[in-house]
């Protein structure tokens, strides 16, 4: 079976620092393109980052400059480095998978485009 696995929330102070794991298990990350996506209070699943198969990253525009995804392939997990903190970055994070067609040099910062998800794991920045 397909599983993945988020950790590393918390709660942090704004201008704060968070790294959030993803492990996969049943498939291997390169296979599939990842995607962070976010769930805030109140408000719609916005992807605030991917990867695609072959690495390439994209970032959306209320992330850009603070967050970094990365993968590494060897332990099969996916990472998502948070910095500069600011409270409207609060919600529950997802580690995403996309189908396994397509995706080998993009990825989707659509939330539709992935089809299984972690459990979540929160993210409070608050003061």
């Amino acid at each position: 079976q397909l599983h993945v696995v988020e950790s590393g929330g918390g709660s942090v102070q704004p201008g704060g620092s968070l790294r959030l794991s993803c492990a996969a298990s049943g498939f291997s990350w390169g296979t599939r393109a990842v995607g962070w996506v976010r769930q805030a209070p109140g408000k719609g699943r916005e992807v605030v980052s991917c990867m695609s198969k072959s690495g390439g990253p994209e970032y959306a525009a209320s992330v850009r400059g603070r967050f970094t995804i990365s993968r590494d392939t060897a332990k099969n997990m996916v990472y998502l480095q948070m910095t500069s903190l600011k409270p409207e970055d609060t919600g529950i994070y997802y580690c995403t998978a996309a189908p396994e067609d397509g995706y080998v040099n993009t990825c989707s910062l659509y939330a539709s485009t992935y089809d299984f998800w972690g459990q979540g794991t929160q993210v409070t920045v608050s003061s």
